[in-house]
C-alpha cells in the first residue's frame, strides 16, 4: 500500500489554496495543517478541512508532517525555509526562493549540509507542455538553439495590490515575481545564462518596483534571448494566457515563447515545430507540425513529485541550487537595469564569487 505524505502549508492565499486543490487530485499527499493568521484565510482553510495554527513553530512542534509547502509572501520565504531545514523538515518553497541570492545561498548550503531536501516551486517545469518542448529541443528538433523571444505581459488591476500591500514593496515587482518563471524555463530549455543587459521603467502607480522591463540574455552556448515583462499592459502574450495551466486566466490561443535554431523553430506553449521543406533555406516553404502533450496539471505533477522526493524515490527536479541560479539571473537583470551595464551572471556554486560588470565585452576584475 502506498504511503500518503502528510503536508503542512504556510499561507492560505491564492497560491496556497491552489496547492490544496491540487492535492485533491492525488492519493499520495494530503494537507493536514496550515499556518494562517488572517481571519478570512483561517475560515477558508477550516472550511477546506485543515487545522489552523498561528506559527510555524507550532506546526513543527505539535503537528507532525512529512514536508511543508511555503506559499507566503516572498519576503518570508528564506526565514521560513531555513526554520524548516533546521528542524529537518523537507520543504517546497514557492518561487522566488528568496529576495536575494546571498540569503538563499546560505539556506541552500545549510540544507545540503543537513541532507534536507529543498524544492523550489517553479511548477512550470512539471507541465506536460514543458516536458514535450524539452524533449523536442533535446532531440534536435530545431538544431542548435540560436535565438529566443519571450513575452510576459499582462495587466494586474489596482485591487490585486490593495488586498496584499506587500506586492507594492521592493522585491515583489514583475521581474522578481513573474519573469523568474520565464527565466527558469529558458534556462531549462536553453542552458545557463552567462550575462544580461536590461532596461526598466518605474511603476506609474507609485509602487517600489518597476512596471515594465526588457532584457537581453546571452547563454553560454552563444544563443541570445530577448525577454519583456510588465504587469501594467494589456496583452494576450504571457504563459498565463497561453498555456491554459490555471483556469482563472482566459486562454487567448497565442504563444509566448519562440525558440529558433539552425534546423527549425518551436513556439511554446502551442508546440508548433517549424521546419523548411528540404534544406534550411528561406526560399523553401516552411511547414508546421503540431506536437501533442498529455494535458496533466503542473501543480498536481509537482506535488506528486514532492511525495516521491519525500519517499526517497526521486531527486528534486527543481532543487535549491536551481532556484538559486534563476534568482541570480533575476538579480543580474535588476542590476543591469539600474546601472545600464552588461552584467555577468555567476554560474558557479561558490558563493564567494561576485557578479562582474562587463564593459566593451571585457570582464572587469
Amino acid at each position: 500500500m502506498t504511503k500518503t505524505s502528510r503536508l503542512g502549508l504556510l499561507g492560505f492565499g491564492l497560491v496556497g489554496r491552489r496547492h490544496v486543490e491540487a492535492a485533491q487530485g492525488l492519493d499520495t499527499v494530503t494537507f493536514t495543517t496550515v499556518v494562517e493568521t488572517d481571519p478570512a484565510g483561517r475560515a477558508a482553510a477550516q472550511a477546506a478541512g485543515l487545522q489552523c495554527v498561528d506559527t510555524l513553530e507550532a506546526l513543527l512542534e505539535d503537528h507532525p508532517v512529512d514536508g511543508i509547502v511555503i506559499a507566503t509572501p516572498t519576503l518570508l520565504h528564506i526565514e521560513q525555509a531555513r526554520a524548516c531545514v533546521e528542524a529537518g523538515c523537507p520543504v517546497l518553497v514557492e518561487k522566488p526562493i528568496g529576495v536575494t541570492s546571498r540569503e538563499a545561498e546560505a539556506t541552500v548550503a545549510l540544507a545540503e549540509a543537513k541532507g534536507v531536501p529543498v524544492l523550489v516551486g517553479h511548477h512550470r517545469r512539471h507541465n506536460s507542455i514543458v516536458r514535450e518542448a524539452k524533449a523536442i529541443l533535446e532531440h534536435g528538433g530545431v538544431g542548435d538553439i540560436r535565438s529566443i523571444s519571450a513575452q510576459c505581459l499582462f495587466y494586474k488591476p489596482d485591487s490585486y495590490f490593495d488586498i496584499a500591500p506587500w506586492r507594492k514593496k521592493f522585491g515583489a515587482g514583475p521581474i522578481s515575481v513573474n519573469l523568474i518563471h520565464d527565466v527558469d524555463l529558458l534556462r531549462h530549455f536553453c542552458g545557463e545564462i552567462e550575462s544580461v543587459q536590461a532596461m526598466s521603467v518605474p511603476s506609474r502607480r507609485g509602487y517600489d518596483n518597476e512596471e515594465l522591463a526588457s532584457a537581453l540574455l546571452r547563454f553560454t552556448s552563444g544563443a541570445l534571448a530577448t525577454v519583456t515583462v510588465s504587469d501594467s499592459v494589456v496583452s494576450p502574450w504571457s504563459w498565463e494566457f497561453t498555456a491554459e495551466e490555471n483556469p482563472v486566466y482566459h486562454p487567448t490561443g497565442q504563444s509566448c515563447y519562440a525558440i529558433s535554431g539552425s534546423e527549425g523553430a518551436l513556439s511554446v506553449p502551442d508546440l508548433r515545430l517549424w521546419r523548411h521543406q528540404g534544406q534550411p533555406d528561406w526560399w523553401n516553404p516552411l511547414t508546421a507540425e503540431q506536437r501533442a502533450h498529455d494535458g496533466s496539471d503542473s501543480l498536481v505533477n509537482q506535488l506528486g513529485h514532492f511525495h516521491l522526493v519525500l519517499q526517497g524515490q526521486e531527486a528534486p527536479l527543481v532543487g535549491g541550487r536551481e532556484g538559486l541560479q534563476s534568482l541570480r539571473v533575476i538579480e543580474a537583470i535588476q542590476e543591469a537595469a539600474d546601472t545600464g551595464a552588461r552584467i555577468a551572471v555567476d554560474i558557479g556554486i561558490d558563493s564567494s564569487r561576485k557578479t562582474a560588470v562587463i564593459s566593451n565585452n571585457k570582464t572587469a576584475a
